[in-house]
């Protein structure tokens, strides 16, 4: 049986922690919020996007075959970008990710898969693992988190670019957690290119289709365009991910706060029965004492 000091020491020990989690906790909240604000602020901007890209499809006809980012080759070389955080403590954040990126690898063993990954977390596996998970990695990006622009998406987006116009790969898959509220996270799995412009045109379909009057030509302007959408996905792609990341350390650290309570509650307890039968067991010796005097 421990003795009082050492349950007093594990129960401040445990108060310790909580005092770690609690702040994990507020930090996690304040930082969502401006996170949130973020990615919230970038849809409009990228639906709108998507619909002058549909609209613009259409007024181009038949002229996708000449734009190389709606090339579609057999996918015998895939490129992954994993998007993970720097940093854990986050629940399922990072392992629901990295179990669906692992999936996609064993689903396609007959392609050659490359990794772009982006985060620490997601580095970190891959790095262990590549030899026999039969994969490369073509690219790493940390610390890109701490203070994320447009730039930084732009940059990547243009690795991408590259390496798929110059058939370096035959896709381009992006596999991220998108925020949807904070207990409801979801990861997703999505192709980036080739540009699937028939859900692209659908989208913008479903919203109002408008006729725009083109100074240049449609197929130009829709090669600027494309490019465009590629890196407006990947910063979306970034700040959806920041935000989840956010949302899901800030439930893990509640669910931890209260569980240190349940911990210290009992502890408490135990210290308390463990103290009331070394109180009991000193009595009784006094007494049996007394008796054999008498």
């Amino acid at each position: 049986m421990p003795s009082l000091i050492d349950i007093r020491r594990r129960i401040r020990s445990v108060k310790n922690t909580q005092q770690i989690t609690k702040a994990m906790k507020m930090v996690s909240a304040a930082k969502l919020r401006r996170a949130q604000e973020k990615a919230i602020a970038a849809r409009p901007y990228a639906n709108m996007l998507q619909q002058v890209l549909a609209n613009v499809a259409q007024a181009a006809g038949g002229s996708d075959g000449e734009q190389p980012l709606l090339t579609v080759r057999p996918e015998k070389k895939i490129l992954a970008v994993v998007i993970t955080a720097d940093s854990g403590l986050a629940g399922g954040f990072n392992a629901n990710l990295i179990k669906l990126a692992h999936t996609f690898v064993n689903q396609h063993q007959d392609s050659e898969i490359s990794f772009l990954l982006i985060g620490r977390k997601g580095r970190d596996y891959f790095r262990k693992r590549r030899e026999a998970m039969k994969a490369t990695i073509t690219g790493e990006q940390t610390d890109i988190f701490r203070k994320l622009v447009f730039e930084d998406a732009e940059k990547l987006a243009q690795q991408i670019i590259d390496k798929f116009t110059s058939a370096e790969v035959d896709a381009v898959y992006v596999f991220s957690n998108e925020f949807k509220s904070v207990m409801a996270p979801h990861v997703l799995q999505s192709r980036l290119l080739p540009i699937e412009l028939d859900a692209t045109v659908k989208t913008g379909e479903a919203q109002q289709s408008v006729d725009y009057i083109y100074e240049q030509k449609p197929e130009q302007l829709l090669g600027t365009l494309l490019p465009r959408y590629i890196k407006l996905r990947i910063y979306r792609a970034l700040l959806e991910s920041i935000a989840a990341e956010h949302a899901a350390r800030m439930t893990a650290m509640d669910a931890a706060t209260s569980n240190a309570n349940d911990v210290i509650d009992k502890l408490t307890l135990y210290m308390n029965r463990v103290r009331q039968a070394s109180i009991t067991r000193e009595i009784i010796e006094i007494v049996s004492g007394a008796a054999a005097l008498d």
